[in-house]
């Protein structure tokens, strides 16, 4: 089934993008990145290519017969360590993997593999009821699906219509039945409880800068600000729907700890039923992480932020992403 042994992704060496050269970075940027990480290895992988990966959707194909079909037409596929239906793939005359039968069939979706994560870490589970905060366009909602079999319920919200069309066709593609699409703000969602809810907040996005140039122009200190304020508002929105031994899982995929550790410990501050959990290396195989930052510019958050997960797009070649895991106690 797997026809290449998988390589720690870390190790792998990075293409630039075109044009690479003639970035120009803020120097508050560059200050800032210098102080959080090693900026020279940050600034080599967020100017460099993907490697581009799939997901199967196993409501409709399994691992095999997927990957036996893919690999039929030439295209190499590698694991991705720490998701079993995950594969980095190429070919070696084409790119276009969005193009594949096989994809409008809904058999694979095409998935950054760091995205993979917040779906894996919250663990939805059979029959239960999941809200994905701001789900377009789908990747990790189609994936809480895959992983809860078709059964219970998942509420997929996003805030704008033309964000939802994206997420519609994407649930329809890969045949996921168990999904409602909702149309509102998520501070605007009340009257429900849920087992689990993912909050894959809006952000900077400074850990996809490989994806977008256009991040490093507009990247700015009152953005960053304006952001964290908008993410406090959906995490304790969040908090509120979540039942009594829920678990929310709050990731993003910026690397500014304003809008990452800081969110979490505003949380903590303002809730005495808040635990942060442990994402523990065995439920990750293969990943590569960072320490959390606990300190950033004269705050200092809580020492339970040290359990967080912060990856950084040089450790794995991927995404950067956070991600906390975080439980309801159920009050004694």
């Amino acid at each position: 089934m797997r026809e290449e042994e998988s390589l720690p992704s870390h190790k792998m060496e990075p293409t630039p993008l075109p044009g690479a050269a003639n970035v120009k970075w803020k120097e508050a940027f560059i200050r800032r990145y210098s102080a959080l990480t090693d900026w020279e290895s940050f600034r080599k992988c967020s100017l460099s290519f993907l490697r581009k990966a799939i997901r199967v959707n196993t409501l409709k194909i399994s691992i095999e017969d997927c990957v036996k079909r893919l690999g039929a037409k030439g295209w190499k596929l590698t694991p991705i360590p720490w998701c079993s239906t995950g594969f980095w793939i190429r070919h070696a005359e084409r790119r276009d993997v969005g193009n594949l039968l096989e994809h409008h069939l809904g058999y694979f979706y095409v998935q950054e593999a760091a995205s993979m994560i917040p779906p894996l870490v919250l663990d939805p589970q059979p029959h239960e009821a999941v809200l994905d905060m701001a789900a377009s366009p789908g990747s990790k909602t189609t994936q809480l699906a895959a992983m809860m079999q078709n059964t219970g319920i998942i509420v997929a919200n996003d805030y704008k219509a033309d964000r939802l069309a994206a997420l519609g066709m994407n649930v329809q593609r890969v045949g996921a039945i168990n999904v409602i699409v909702t149309e509102m703000r998520g501070e605007g969602i009340r009257g429900l409880q849920f087992d689990r809810i993912l909050l894959d907040a809006p952000c900077s996005g400074t850990g996809t800068i490989c994806k977008s140039l256009k991040t490093i122009d507009i990247w700015n200190p009152l953005m960053v600000r304006r952001l964290q304020k908008q993410q406090q508002r959906l995490i304790g929105s969040a908090w509120k729907l979540l039942k009594p031994d829920g678990v929310l899982v709050y990731s993003t995929c910026t690397m500014e700890p304003e809008e990452d550790e800081a969110v979490v410990d505003f949380l903590l501050k303002r809730h005495g039923d808040v635990v942060i959990e442990a994402i523990k290396e065995a439920e990750l195989p293969g990943l590569k992480r960072s320490a959390p930052i606990l300190a950033f510019e004269g705050e200092r958050y809580a020492d339970a932020i040290g359990d967080c997960l912060r990856i950084w797009p040089q450790d794995n070649g991927t995404e950067g992403f956070f991600i906390a895991r975080i439980k309801k106690r159920r009050n004694t």
